[in-house]
């Protein structure tokens, strides 16, 4: 693990013979195929409002997928849906799997290639040749001409001090208010250092703004300007620790002033970002528990060097998360309203024109979460994405603030399925600790039913979360249309819930937040879901290790376990993360517990592990390692999947395979009879 935490998201499938009857399959290749339609993160809509782009299916082409671009310049039908007027397929070698609109007519592509060589550059690289998957990103026009799109980089070179040719290399922000141009950020090999560019969209031309030099690196851009308001340096402190200290601009001199009520240390993990900017008093708007367990957004003084006595926005149950600045010519950096991670991330809107949109738009979805993905200048065109827990995401364009037009469904194909909704419940660990979970029934199923087979299923990370909202890898609906109840539970060591939660899973690793687990699926039992003797785990990167770690530990309340991309070595992950001295301090000196691999002589539970050749962040070895250690104890088998990397998207044929493994092993293999 590195200092970002570890991610986690065919034929027609059988029905589980251990399934109730009113299990309805959905067949593997409904989640294992590439959307129709996906990827409208902003950017997605040029500033002058004229074009949409996004990733799409390409039509006859099976699951190629390719760049769609939509002209909305001119007057649009809305009694029918809005057609691409391009689309640009991904090359032979390289997927096209994002995509970002600018100005002028350019946008932004972003493919991916598996690749193989000796490089220190890549994660994963150092020492000997390396398989992974390689990101690069481009700048397009929108007029894609396909024979000339030649973005296959399979025999990428690699020199000294070129390690930017396997990023993103150099970043675009449009500037609403210059149309034609943007912010372009690059990094300098030599000089080891970021440059901020204004570019001119129309003919390329780049004037530098500012370099990044010295300790003091950028905490925080001017939207309107490209060039930094807040500056940071990281200082060595006592106890192995490490401050990062705030620089603001002043307004007045010119200069950066140290503010130290803006400093944080590194092992004491507060949340404090600086969110936004603004303009009428030159306040920082800050995010966080610096005051409470919860993440609020405050504001920041620099003239004064205090914060608001009360944050301007905080929400009792859950963390704030930032402020919505507007983007448009007409509400630049203007706040619109606030967001919060609740069961989904929710918008609280204070701009009365965009609450009055977001009413609206909620009263005609009632139900379903409305996210507002971008607009023009005078909101006369808003694109907004629709969906539930139980329906994946339509794409619509709002016209004129009264009229839809259809971009069309992610996944039409799962529009004919009665899924389940999640939702977030809570259970109490057996130390008193309220656990938070995400429960998605078994297909059908009603409460006083007879007690279904049931999935334990954490995330990864573990320093992130889950949310209520469509998980685009559709793993709780798969289990739930085989009649399986499906348990995320957000153990302590999940953010998003708290200071409280997360830091409670400090040097827990297989001990108390493994208990929160098997805590979960005690409650499941006690509440009438679950057959006691019918649970298993499933889990995913630290998932994997909560499976391995579920495999050697005593009365577990799992039939079996399933490892996906696992960390087994718990000793050795540790090692690996506290390579450098900022990783020890923010995470290396949390990972302790108990190591599966080390007590691989106590396995217990029948095992089936699932681990991608070309994942460099938990590499397949350490799957290997544990499979190795308990195959002579315990049932247990071993899936490679070839190409995959550790995080996602990966191909419809690596999700098949790795959907299959684990139908077939949950059908004959947990436990006996199958679960």
């Amino acid at each position: 693990m590195t200092l970002k935490p570890i991610f986690a998201s065919v034929s027609a499938a059988l029905m589980l013979s251990a399934a109730p009857a009113f299990a309805q399959a959905i067949p593997i290749e409904q989640f294992a195929r590439n959307p129709a339609i996906s990827d409208f993160s902003p950017p997605s809509m040029s500033v002058e409002g004229d074009f949409i782009v996004g990733i799409v299916t390409v039509p006859g082409q099976g699951n190629t997928t390719g760049i769609a671009v939509w002209d909305i310049g001119g007057k649009l039908d809305t009694r029918r849906a809005l057609a691409p007027a391009r689309i640009t397929p991904s090359g032979n070698k390289m997927e096209l799997i994002g995509a970002r609109a600018l100005s002028s007519g350019l946008l932004i592509a972003q493919g991916k290639q598996v690749w193989t060589g000796q490089t220190r550059c890549l994660e994963g690289g150092g020492s000997g040749a390396v398989q992974t998957v390689v990101r690069r990103t481009y700048y397009w026009d929108k007029m894609i001409d396909p024979k000339k799109f030649k973005t296959d980089f399979a025999n990428l070179a690699v020199e000294e001090n070129e390690c930017s040719k396997f990023s993103d290399g150099f970043s675009l922000s449009p500037l609403p208010l210059e149309p034609g141009f943007a912010i372009g950020v690059a990094y300098d090999a030599k000089a080891q250092a970021d440059k901020y560019y204004k570019v001119d969209l129309k003919n390329g031309k780049k004037s530098l703004l500012y370099q990044q030099a010295g300790e003091l690196e950028v905490g925080y851009i001017d939207p309107r300007t490209g060039l930094p308001i807040v500056r940071e340096k990281l200082e060595s402190v006592s106890g192995g620790d490490y401050e990062i200290q705030r620089f603001v601009k002043n307004a007045a001199t010119g200069e950066f002033d140290r503010e130290k009520p803006l400093d944080r240390t590194i092992k004491a993990r507060n949340t404090l970002n600086i969110v936004g900017y603004d303009d009428a008093t030159g306040k920082l708007y800050v995010a966080t528990d610096k005051f409470t367990d919860k993440v609020g957004i405050y504001f920041y003084d620099p003239k004064t060097d205090q914060y608001s006595s009360e944050p301007i926005f905080a929400h009792p149950e859950f963390d704030a998360l930032d402020v919505i600045l507007g983007t448009g010519v007409g509400n630049y950096n203007k706040p619109l309203g606030f967001r919060y991670q609740g069961a989904t991330v929710q918008a609280y809107w204070i701009d009365p024109e965009m609450k009055s949109i977001a009413d609206g738009l909620e009263k005609a979805f009632s139900g379903q979460t409305v996210d507002i993905l971008d607009y023009n200048g005078d909101l006369s065109k808003v694109l907004i994405a629709v969906s539930a827990s139980d329906k994946p995401p339509t794409y619509q364009l709002l016209v004129d603030k009264s009229k839809l037009v259809s971009l069309g469904m992610s996944r039409p194909w799962l529009a004919t399925h009665k899924l389940e909704e999640t939702k977030l419940v809570y259970y109490t660990a057996r130390d008193g600790l309220k656990i938070p979970a995400f429960l998605t029934p078994a297909m059908g199923w009603k409460k006083g039913d007879k007690p279904a087979p049931t999935i334990i299923m954490p995330h990864g990370g573990p320093w992130v979360r889950d949310y209520a909202d469509w998980d685009v890898l559709g793993w709780n609906h798969f289990f739930s249309s085989r009649g399986y109840h499906v348990l995320q539970p957000q153990y302590r060591g999940s953010e998003g819930f708290g200071l409280k939660l997360w830091k409670a899973g400090d040097n827990e690793w297989g001990q108390k937040m493994q208990d929160d687990k098997d805590d979960g699926a005690a409650w499941l039992v006690k509440e009438g879901y679950a057959a006691k003797d019918r649970i298993a785990m499933h889990g995913y990167s630290y998932g994997g290790f909560a499976a391995f770690a579920a495999t050697v530990r005593d009365n577990s309340p799992y039939q079996c376990a399933i490892a996906g991309a696992g960390v087994s070595n718990l000793e050795l992950f540790k090692k690996n993360v506290s390579r450098s001295r900022i990783a020890r301090a923010l995470q290396g000196h949390t990972m302790t517990g108990m190591s599966p691999l080390t007590n691989a002589d106590k396995a217990k539970l029948p095992l089936l592990v699932i681990h991608g050749n070309r994942d460099v962040r938990v590499p397949i070895k350490d799957g290997r390692d544990f499979y190795n250690a308990v195959k002579a104890k315990v049932s247990a088998k071993f899936v490679e999947i070839k190409d995959m990397p550790h995080s996602a998207p990966w191909t419809p044929e690596q999700i098949t395979q790795y959907l299959s493994s684990i139908e077939s092993y949950l059908k004959t293999d947990c436990g006996p009879g199958g679960l």
